[in-house]
């Protein structure tokens, strides 16, 4: 999320252009969570990552509670599928991916020519980007968004019409589709947000995202949807099975806990990854471990009921203390949680780390925010024990 590209980003756009209590904003706490309105299309992003090089590996008595990983997985069976096909690392994945793309289809009800697969649905997100902005154009999205695709689409010269979350954190998609004009490439929608971890109430979602698909693609990444109860219900991926012009995201990094091992898809129209795959090759740069884990990982349902119940109870029990602590926090329906904090952003981390805690700090109009992912329960006490101690 940080607004400067990612050095995969640059590459690829040098090669081509070469050739996540509840309360309302009024409630009690700290400092008010409820954000500004600031002007339309300024292009300059609410959001800023504090910048706090962490060490490039972190030492074993450090606990991650930075990047959003899900601390429970992979499931067992996964594992043992990574294990057991290490010995076919020689081999591509073809006909393996063929298996996990039906898998896939049939869970999203879909046919397999709307699948596309990919190391990861971050790397999916910038493939979209560098497709529909070869020419320009303008990118609509809320702010503070997710901002992998977006800063991909303006290292392509695209203008970024920022429209600012509500005062409930979820996307104004009132204020959305006013901004969609001629000139409109894509509409980027992240449901559950990241980083705010808020939501946007389904039905409101998909009469948005159907009218406005009618006038752009219109891409909603759902990277932690599985986090909540009924995630289908919430999911946008049945206007894709209606004919609609909509591109739905989906990881295996999240409630799947293969943050590491990349694999992620989108379902969108055949023609849609037609396109897609005439100038970057989707289905892509998966490697054999992957794809067998994935495939295992699919199968073990009591894994997925597991992994949200567990993350659920690890949320519920941070934001409990940080009622405690007088503090709070924006709405989750995630792994993580964001509340702002009153203190330097780059002091915080800075003695976080010499607690043995790394989280992630923002500023949010010009507010300083922690952002941190649940962990197992002993690293989730050591963080509530250790940000009452920073911040006393």
């Amino acid at each position: 999320m940080n607004n400067n590209l990612s050095r995969r980003s640059w590459l690829r756009s040098s090669l081509v252009l070469a050739s996540g209590a509840a309360v309302t904003p009024a409630a009690f706490g700290r400092s008010s969570i409820a954000p500004d309105q600031p002007l339309l299309w300024s292009e300059q992003s609410r959001l800023k990552e504090i910048d706090y090089r962490l060490p490039a590996v972190l030492a074993p008595s450090v606990i991650r509670l930075n990047a959003n990983e899900n601390p429970f997985g992979p499931s067992a069976k996964a594992r043992l599928a990574v294990i057991e096909s290490a010995i076919n690392g020689n081999r591509y994945a073809h006909g393996e991916a063929v298996k996990l793309k039906k898998m896939i289809a049939e869970r999203e009800g879909v046919s397999e020519d709307y699948i596309m697969m990919g190391p990861g649905s971050t790397d999916l997100l910038e493939k979209v980007a560098i497709t529909h902005f070869l020419e320009g154009g303008n990118i609509v999205s809320a702010d503070p968004a997710y901002m992998s695709l977006v800063n991909t689409a303006k290292a392509f010269k695209a203008t970024w019409k920022n429209v600012p979350l509500k005062k409930d954190w979820s996307h104004d998609v009132m204020a959305m589709e006013k901004a969609i004009d001629a000139n409109t490439k894509l509409i980027y929608v992240c449901n559950p947000n990241n980083p705010t971890g808020s939501i946007t109430d389904a039905k409101e979602l998909r009469a948005f995202c159907s009218k406005a698909a009618d006038k752009a693609p219109v891409f909603v990444d759902e990277a932690y949807l599985d986090y909540l109860e009924n995630p289908m219900a919430s999911s946008m991926v049945d206007l894709v099975a209606k004919g609609k012009n909509v591109i739905v995201a989906r990881t295996f990094s999240k409630i799947h806990g293969m943050a590491g091992l990349r694999i992620g898809y989108i379902v969108a129209l055949p023609k849609t990854l037609e396109k897609i795959d005439s100038m970057v090759r989707g289905n892509m740069g998966m490697c054999i471990t992957s794809v067998m884990g994935a495939i295992a990982s699919m199968e073990d349902k009591e894994f997925h009921e597991r992994s949200r119940k567990l993350t659920t109870e690890g949320r519920e029990y941070v934001c409990n203390e940080l009622k405690k602590q007088g503090f709070n926090y924006v709405p989750s329906y995630t792994s993580f949680i964001l509340f702002p904090i009153e203190m330097n952003g780059k002091e915080f981390l800075k003695k976080m780390m010499e607690s043995g805690v790394a989280v992630r700090s923002f500023e949010i109009d010009a507010k300083t925010y922690c952002r941190v992912s649940v962990g197992l329960p002993d690293e989730l006490k050591l963080f509530t024990e250790s940000l009452k101690k920073v911040l006393a």
